[in-house]
């Protein structure tokens, strides 16, 4: 009982992208006194805010907000990165009384950190890395996706093609390992969490309500200036290149291809984007989910933030 009483209460709030998880995140910090500590892997990159969806300079003067636009793009970020400083954030915001809320859309940062995943001190193998990045560049990543399945199903099957740096972590740590990423998981979860977590996930039951607000997300993020933020980065940015919203535009603005084509191209794939989040949260069973078209979100958030702080 007493090792229950000293774990850290916080409030997970999870979805796909454009369910409204940013808003959602304001308003139980407001409600429950808290700040907020964003777990989206391209939120912490200054130079694309329009491509990430960080919050705004309105909303962040409103609540305090952790972990956005505070690395260079050329700035290496791993999960255990993420989890070392989203964990010294939710220490020092409880450690000042207030309700850390954890928001983000990156299913793989929530779940190390909350679960308490560890990350061995392991040294990596440079010349294991670079070969396996020279056999996603020979083989694409479906192929390399086709690989892992036969050794790890369940990473492939949440990994997008375009993830070469993921990908190729997932085959370094296996060959150099023989322990699969979804195996580390399973075994790291032994260990005690030092977290006592909420977690609320919006979604809708309509998924064509969801896909109508990707798309009019992007319809905006055009209006916003999402051709000049991509325009700002070349190619070679590894981090720019992958991020949804950018690399979209890269065929567009080397002339290969038409805005409205890479328009549709953005949109379809922003809505994959939106299934494999859902594919990921929906195996964590602890997750409360409130349907945004069906239900007051508001007052079940609250409700169930209230219980489960009990």
């Amino acid at each position: 009982m007493s090792q229950e009483i000293k774990k850290i209460p916080v409030v997970v709030i999870v979805g796909p992208t454009a369910s409204g998880k940013t808003g959602l995140a304001i308003e139980v910090a407001k409600k429950f006194d808290g700040e907020i500590v964003s777990a989206d892997s391209m939120q912490v990159y200054k130079g694309f805010p329009i491509a990430s969806a960080a919050p705004t300079e309105y909303e962040k003067s409103i609540i305090p907000h952790h972990l956005v636009e505070f690395l260079e793009p050329s700035v290496k970020f791993s999960v255990a990165d993420y989890v070392k400083f989203a964990s010294k954030c939710i220490y020092d915001i409880n450690r000042r009384g207030k309700l850390p809320v954890i928001a983000g859309g990156t299913g793989l940062y929530i779940n190390s950190l909350i679960d308490g995943i560890p990350f061995g001190e392991k040294q990596e193998d440079e010349k294991l890395r670079q070969s396996i990045e020279e056999e996603y560049d020979l083989l694409g990543g479906e192929k390399m996706l086709q690989k892992m399945a036969e050794f790890d199903s369940e990473t492939a099957s949440r990994l997008s093609s375009g993830d070469k740096r993921r990908i190729v972590r997932a085959f370094e740590i296996y060959r150099s390992t023989g322990i699969t990423i979804t195996k580390q998981n399973e075994l790291s979860k032994l260990k005690a969490s030092p977290y006592k977590p909420t977690i609320i996930g919006i979604t809708y039951e309509d998924r064509q309500k969801l896909y109508d607000r990707i798309n009019s997300r992007v319809d905006l993020m055009l209006k916003n200036g999402l051709i000049n933020e991509a325009k700002q980065f070349s190619e070679d940015n590894v981090t720019a290149s992958q991020a949804i919203g950018h690399k979209e535009l890269m065929p567009y603005l080397r002339g290969e291809i038409s805005l409205e084509e890479a328009v549709e191209t953005l949109k379809r794939e922003t809505r994959r984007y939106a299934k494999r989040q859902l594919t990921w949260f929906r195996r964590d069973t602890r997750i409360n989910w409130i349907y945004a078209d069906k239900e007051d979100v508001l007052k079940k958030t609250f409700s169930i933030i209230k219980e489960g702080m009990k």
